[in-house]
Parts: C-alpha cells; sequence; structure tokens
C-alpha cells in the first residue's frame, strides 16, 4: 500500500493534501445508496421534498448543524470513512456545484429516497436513482482517468472501498411505506426478481469502471421502523414488508458469491442489516437502548404519522432510542451496526469484515 500511495501522491498536485502512506486502509470511499448513507446530495436536488436540511436533524453534529444527513448525528457512511481512516466522501452534487474535480478521498452519490429501481425517485426526480448515481460515478471515473492515467487510475480504485447501501426504499414503496403503494399490480415476487436483476446489472457496472471491493450491506427490517408499525393499530413489525427484504437479502449473497468467482479481482464484504438490527429491535434494551418502537423524532402515533421537522418534537436522550425518525436510525444505532460490519464476526459480516477486505 505505502508505494502506491506514494505514487498517488507524487501524480496528484502539490496542493492536495496526500497522507495515503499514513494510517488509511484504503486511498478513498465511494458511496452508493439512499438516506441510511446520504450526506447531503438531496440538498442539491432544486425540487425534491425530501430534503433534511433542517432542524431537527443534526442536533447532535458538529455545531448542531443539519447537513442533509437522516440523522440526529452522523451516519453510517460517515462511521465507515473514520473506520478506513478517511475524511467523510463529499456529495457529488456538492462537487458539481462548485466544479470540482477533486475526487482523490472518494465521492458520496448516495441520495435519500432512492431506490434500485423504486424509491423516491419514481415520483418527479425526489431523489437521484441507482442508475443516475453510477452515472455520475462514470465522470468521476473518467476524470480519475484523465488527472491519473488509466493504469494508475485503476490501481487507486482497485484499492478504493465502494460501499453500496440500497433496497429498503424498494421495498418500502411496495408496502406503500413511502406514500401510494408502487406494485403496480407486481407480486412481491416479480419485486424481489426485478431489485436482483437491476442490482446485478448495476454492481457490474460499477465493476466495469474499477469497482473491486464491495462493502454490501443488506436491506434491514424495514417493517420494524415506525412508519411501517404504525399502519397497524398493535405497533408490531410490518411482517410482509420484513419477510420480503430477507427474501431480498437471500438473493443478493449469491449474486455476489457468483461475481467473486468469475469476475477477477471482484472481493466483497457482505454486512447482514438485517439479523444484526433485528436483533437489536427486538432486544433493545441488551444493547443498551430504552425504547426500539417510538422514533424520537415525529408528531402523532408512535412519532410517526408525521415526519421530524422543526415543529415537531423529539426527546431529550437520543441515546436511548433505536429511531431517530419515521425511518432512520439513530446515531448510536448507526455506529452500532458499522462496528459490527467493520470488525464483527462471519455470523455478521462474510465471507469477511470490512476490515478483512480493506487490508487485501
Amino acid at each position: 500500500m505505502r508505494g502506491f500511495s506514494l505514487l498517488i501522491c507524487v501524480l496528484i498536485s502539490a496542493s492536495q493534501l496526500c497522507n495515503l502512506a499514513g494510517a488509511q486502509m484504503a486511498p478513498a470511499m465511494f458511496v452508493f445508496g439512499d438516506s441510511l448513507v446520504d450526506v447531503g446530495n438531496n440538498n442539491y436536488l432544486l425540487f425534491s421534498l425530501f430534503k433534511v436540511d433542517f432542524p431537527h436533524y443534526g442536533i447532535d453534529y458538529l455545531d448542531q448543524k443539519a447537513t442533509g444527513r437522516y440523522s440526529n448525528g452522523k451516519n453510517s457512511a460517515d462511521f465507515i470513512a473514520e473506520k478506513l481512516g478517511l475524511p467523510s466522501s463529499p456529495p457529488y452534487l456538492a462537487l458539481a456545484q462548485e466544479n470540482s474535480n477533486n475526487f482523490f478521498n472518494g465521492v458520496n452519490f448516495a441520495s435519500g429516497g432512492s431506490g434500485i429501481y423504486y424509491g423516491l425517485n419514481q415520483y418527479f426526480d425526489q431523489a437521484v436513482s441507482m442508475d443516475q448515481q453510477i452515472e455520475y460515478y462514470t465522470t468521476v471515473h473518467q476524470e480519475l482517468v484523465q488527472q491519473l492515467g488509466q493504469s494508475a487510475a485503476q490501481t487507486f480504485l482497485s484499492k478504493s472501498m465502494f460501499v453500496v447501501v440500497i433496497g429498503s426504499n424498494d421495498i418500502l414503496s411496495y408496502f406503500g411505506g413511502l406514500g401510494p403503494s408502487s406494485n403496480n399490480a407486481e407480486t412481491p415476487q416479480q419485486q424481489v426478481d426485478t431489485m436482483i436483476s437491476n442490482i446485478t446489472s448495476q454492481l457490474q457496472q460499477i465493476y466495469n469502471l474499477g469497482g473491486r471491493k464491495f462493502a454490501m450491506f443488506g436491506v434491514g427490517p424495514v417493517g420494524c421502523c415506525p412508519a411501517m408499525r404504525v399502519k397497524n393499530n398493535t405497533g408490531v413489525c410490518h411482517e410482509a414488508a420484513n419477510y420480503w427484504a430477507s427474501q431480498y437479502n437471500q438473493r443478493l449473497v449469491p449474486i455476489l458469491e457468483q461475481f467473486e468467482t468469475k469476475l477477477d479481482g471482484f472481493q466483497y464484504a457482505y454486512f447482514d442489516t438485517y439479523n444484526v438490527l433485528l436483533n437489536v429491535v427486538e432486544n433493545s434494551t441488551n444493547y443498551g437502548f430504552k425504547e426500539s418502537k417510538v422514533a424520537c423524532c415525529g408528531m402523532g402515533v408512535l412519532n410517526a404519522q408525521f415526519p421530524c421537522s422543526p415543529i415537531a418534537s423529539y426527546c431529550g436522550n437520543r441515546s436511548d432510542y433505536v429511531f431517530w425518525d419515521l425511518f432512520h436510525p439513530t446515531q448510536d444505532v448507526a455506529r452500532m451496526a458499522v462496528e459490527a460490519a467493520f470488525d464483527g464476526p462471519v455470523e455478521q459480516a462474510f465471507p469477511m469484515n470490512i476490515r478483512q477486505l480493506a487490508a487485501l
């Protein structure tokens, strides 16, 4: 790693900060996904209503600032970057607005509301779809090749970490979690089939553009978020949403195994988001949490009938809550999940964890 790092330091202009030979475990991190890892891209979508650039979001972030993260503080992308010894990858749309081509610390393309093929991007461009995120990455790849040359760019990308957190909104959309159901007469099985077909193609495209190390996060137990619990009178988890989230995950793992066999250099760490977080929800007190059903910030039953907003109430002790708002975990839960993905045993992250993947 050190020899490559020094090479990149020479190729990057002298004005760039270059510390790849230090404690960093990867030269850069590229993030694709939805609101679980969005660090502010939706702030730059002119007509999107799915933004969180207002209080009480960010209440536990630096200077209590709302940055566009769907959290009371940091999210999973921030914690993965910290573990890798990197600054958080900046939102692509912020760099585009600044006409910046400094992609050497990586880029975050994730967009709140995005899906593999469904999500809020189907409603008047409310989010950046996964396909559009890959188009943006294509532009970044071209710029890196232009600046570094084909060989050095490929080496740089092959050692970088590609984080993919996507699919929750496809399941939520199907079961009406984001508004009117998007099933369009499809069966749940057809929905999952389409998700798998699309994510297979999307991962292949990222691989073709230099991605080699993939940190893949499965879809979590979305049926247990407050927005889905409030759909029934008992407040229990939405069983169908959870079932089909689990089915998607079970279909995704063999695709990753096939890629590892067929695609030269393809390596991955798959995090079992579903079972890890379901255990937290069902046994929250074992993890130091006191509330796993009610959102910290929001209004109405379970604080989930109306979203978190400047006029909504919010809990005083966020560390007691599993959910920050009607969809998203608190900063503490995001940190816990990343710790498991990064250093957890094979039962949680397989065939290796992210630390082991980064060391390859």
